[in-house]
This record gives structure tokens, sequence and C-alpha cells, in this order.
């Protein structure tokens, strides 16, 4: 099920963003859902919705697999199970084997569990298996790393998986839709040039802010009410 805004609107900043979208999360309030979101920009959504679904939050870290002697020149990407997705003909087109990839994918799942353990300071990860899980993020441009996000979800078990986005081109938006059971995105233009466009106020988000959301996110106001 896909669900967009008719109009797509000016976002204020990640926080009217988490807002906006947990009232529309709202009616899985009783299913206790598991909220991953993808850090650092999506943490600041995500624990909006939280708070909203008085539940804790919890990351699912994907990162760009870049060429071996261009990192920014993505090529797939990859999440902290190992699940992983190789654009094979851009590969190609790049002059690479799908070997040569292997140091980058090994060097970046390290680096995946290294800012796992940090992000939620050596708490496990959150239990999905037969439970709603809502993936957040800011935006996507492509959508590739949230397409991992997804894959990477769905070997654990979940009743079902939904999608929370600010912002997502239109390709990438029905893409995505055909790899979740729902998405909602607050703006899903079809001109499109980078997520930070649709929002008013898109400073980078830090570690120290991402650690501090999670640690609050487990607090007293996520705790179901009596």
């Amino acid at each position: 099920m896909l669900r967009e805004t008719s109009r797509p609107s000016m976002l204020r900043d990640r926080r009217e963003a988490g807002e906006r979208l947990a009232v529309r999360l709202e009616r899985y309030k009783e299913d206790r859902p598991a909220i991953l979101a993808l850090p650092r920009g999506g943490v600041v959504v995500g624990y909006a919705i939280a708070r909203r679904l008085q539940v804790p939050l919890d990351v699912l870290i994907v990162r760009k697999i870049g060429a071996p002697d261009n990192p920014e020149y993505g090529l797939g990407a990859i999440a902290e199970d190992g699940t992983h997705v190789i654009d094979e003909p851009r590969v190609r087109e790049a002059g690479y084997r799908l070997e040569d990839l292997e140091p980058t994918i090994q060097q970046e799942l390290a680096e995946i569990r290294r800012r796992a353990q940090v992000y939620r300071a050596g708490q496990p990860g959150a239990d999905v298996n037969g439970r709603t899980v809502i993936l957040v993020d800011d935006g996507v441009a492509t959508g590739v790393t949230l397409r991992v996000a997804i894959r990477s979800v769905r070997g654990r078990g979940p009743k079902r998986v939904v999608v929370a986005l600010g912002v997502a081109p239109q390709e990438a938006f029905h893409q995505i839709g055909r790899l979740a059971d729902e998405v909602i995105a607050l703006a899903v233009p079809e001109v499109f040039f980078a997520v930070g466009e649709w929002y008013q106020h898109f400073d980078q988000v830090t570690d120290q802010e991402v650690q501090r959301l999670l640690i609050e996110s487990r607090g007293p106001a996520s705790s179901p009410t009596t």
C-alpha cells in the first residue's frame, strides 16, 4: 500500500517530518511496533514517531558500497547482518569485477558493526520476529539503502514492514513499495534533486545526537501506558 501527500510541500525540519508521520502511524500503536531508523538523519524522524507510539527506537545501519578507488561512486549497499545489493551492470561499466568489491564490503561491514555498538551503547538490537516493523528515514534519493534495509528486516521474520519517509522521488517511492507492505511519504515530487531541498532546516546530525535520542527513547516516555 502506497500513501503520499497529494501535494508535496516543504518540511520545516526532521522533527516536523517525524511528528507528521507519527500521526499517520498511530493506528499501529497497539501493535507495539519495532521502529528502526536509518542513521543519522532518520533517527531524528524516528524519535518523534517512537515518542508518539510510546515504544523504544532502534537503528538499522546500512552503508553504501563504493568503488575501490572512488568511495563516493556507489555500486551497492550493505546492512549490518551482511545483507547486500550490488548493481552488477554499474560494476561492469566501471571496469570492476564483483570480487574486486570484497575488501570494500568487509570494510563497510566492520564499520557498520562498530557504529552499531556505539549507537546502541552495548544494548541488543530490537527483536522484530513476528512484529510490525516501521523503517524510518528523512528521505531517499535512489532508495538503494532502504531497499537493502527492507531485505535485511524481511530475513528476520517480521509480521509486516512499513516504511515511513519524509521525501522520496516517484521512481524510488514505487520501487520501495514493491518490497514493503506499506510506504508512507510526506512528499513524492515529480522533480527531485536532493533530500535536503525539501527541508527548510537540514543540519548535519552527529553521532552524539543519535546516541542521545536512542537513550531517551528507552526512557519512561516510551514505556506503555497503564
